[in-house]
């Protein structure tokens, strides 16, 4: 069974509000949920916000849709990045389990494709994209195991913005062909949410394939949190151990010499 996630549920100081919405998501049946912290930096000197302790918005749990296990509660930043010095990775960083950019100029999305040391990139959704997608950073960001990400909320609160949403998103499909996608709401409350399966049918909209529709809200999502998880930990050290030798191996590595005065003693 498919694991769905939603890595973009927007944070708010109402903590009954987004409550209301985890428990939703749940509801709906999405396994994992991100608390979304986004930042508009006006100044070089910029303030990022300190993560909520997850515990203290939620008392219990709520139980997944179909699952016997509740629902996993994370938290990401995203930097709406105008000018290179918005996007500066600090130790503040570290406290955020995802890391997004939202680049507003073509120069800045390159950079993020190529250099910026995130998780995802976010489109445009609430005006039309200001330049183009080209191949090559698309395809940079793709090697470098970094996700785009396409919202849908915004289609629901206004027409034109769905109009945006869709003609933005297609044209990202028509350069990346349906790699390294996900598609989340960006909800700011419960009834902006929509089910996984509904989503999967959205993305055929955006001219995903079924299975890069489904994956968008499933496998995608999850490849996400290992990328963040490798991202924090110094680009996924491997710590390897030795594993202890069994008497039985022991002895057949041991010199033929060894063994001959053992067996003569």
């Amino acid at each position: 069974m498919s694991v769905f996630m939603d890595l973009n549920i927007i944070s708010s100081n109402d903590k009954n509000r987004l409550r209301s919405i985890v428990e939703t998501a749940a509801h709906l049946g999405y396994s994992t949920v991100a608390i979304n912290y986004v930042v508009e930096p006006q100044q070089k000197k910029q303030e990022i916000p300190k993560p909520q302790n997850v515990s203290d918005v939620l008392d219990k749990f709520p139980v997944v849709q179909g699952k016997s296990s509740p629902v996993k509660v994370l938290n990401r930043l995203t930097i709406i990045a105008s000018d290179a010095s918005h996007f500066r990775p600090t130790n503040e960083y570290k406290s955020f389990d995802l890391v997004a950019v939202y680049p507003k100029t073509e120069k800045l999305f390159h950079a993020a494709c190529m250099t910026f040391d995130v998780d995802i990139i976010c489109i445009a959704v609430a005006e039309k994209q200001p330049f183009h997608f080209k191949r090559a950073p698309v395809n940079g960001a793709i090697d470098r195991g970094v996700f785009f990400e396409t919202c849908y909320a915004a289609a629901i609160r206004d027409t034109t913005m769905r109009r945006y949403t869709i003609a933005n998103a297609i044209s990202l499909m028509e350069v990346c062909k349906g790699k390294n996608i996900i598609v989340s709401s960006g909800a700011e409350r419960p009834l902006e949410l929509r089910g996984p399966y509904d989503i999967a049918n959205l993305g055929l909209l955006f001219s995903l394939s079924e299975g890069d529709a489904k994956a968008a809200v499933s496998t995608n999502c999850r490849s996400v949190l290992l990328h963040g998880e490798t991202r924090a930990t110094a680009s996924g050290v491997v710590y390897t151990t030795k594993k202890p030798k069994t008497p039985q191996k022991q002895e057949e590595e041991s010199p033929i010499s060894k063994k001959a005065k053992t067996e003569l003693a």
